[in-house]
């Protein structure tokens, strides 16, 4: 069975203990739930009955993070799974607190999509897939954000025209100006056509 071989106090909350299982940090939890439950070092517990405590006695706080932690911006399921992970609850607390906030509408990953797509400027379609993906949002979830986008040709011209100014149009510059649009995750095709344009007022 399992030992608890360590028991310490929290740095920055002294109500507060860090739980270590078998040489290992394992969750945090109140010190007077350690106390109550008599967890200590030496003594012998199943990690699903940690779990059973923690949720029993720590389910509202950790919610309360939470939602403390979505009152600045929006965050995605796995933005708030992370957080609370980093405070020490473990899953069955993470697994409650996120289906809570489901259920409540505080967590909905196609509305962060779709929030982020219309507060973004400058990025092209892949830029963005490739932020959201970072931010733990299911592929499918993104995709389906993303047809609803369209790179817009006089954006894309107008980001030519901001990068070829006091440049000559010569075929390099032009060239540096569609592989800049592409890193900002711009498709291929719709930078190819704006510079195929700006190249043939250009010079050969």
């Amino acid at each position: 069975m399992p030992e608890i071989t360590s028991i310490e106090p929290q740095v920055k909350d002294k109500t507060r203990c860090n739980v270590f299982v078998d040489g290992r940090f394992y969750c945090g939890i109140k010190l007077e739930v350690a106390i109550k439950y008599h967890l200590k070092a030496g003594a012998h517990i199943e990690k699903a009955e940690l779990d059973e405590i923690q949720l029993e006695t720590e389910k509202s706080q950790a919610l309360d993070k939470a939602l403390n932690h979505i009152s600045a911006t929006m965050k995605t399921e796995k933005q708030i799974r992370d957080f609370l992970a980093g405070k020490g609850y473990v899953d069955a607390v993470i697994n409650y607190v996120t289906e809570r906030m489901k259920y409540y509408g505080y967590i909905d990953d196609a509305q962060y999509c779709r929030a982020y797509i219309s507060g973004v400027k400058g990025k092209g379609k892949r830029a963005m897939e490739a932020r959201l993906l970072r931010c733990g949002v299911d592929k499918d979830v993104v995709e389906s954000a993303l047809e609803e986008v369209v790179e817009d040709a006089d954006e894309i011209a107008a980001l030519i025209e901001k990068y070829m100014r006091g440049k000559e149009p010569t075929r390099e510059n032009i060239y540096k100006a569609c592989r800049n649009l592409l890193g900002k995750g711009y498709s291929y095709d719709a930078v190819k056509d704006a510079c195929d344009k700006l190249y043939e007022s250009g010079d050969n």
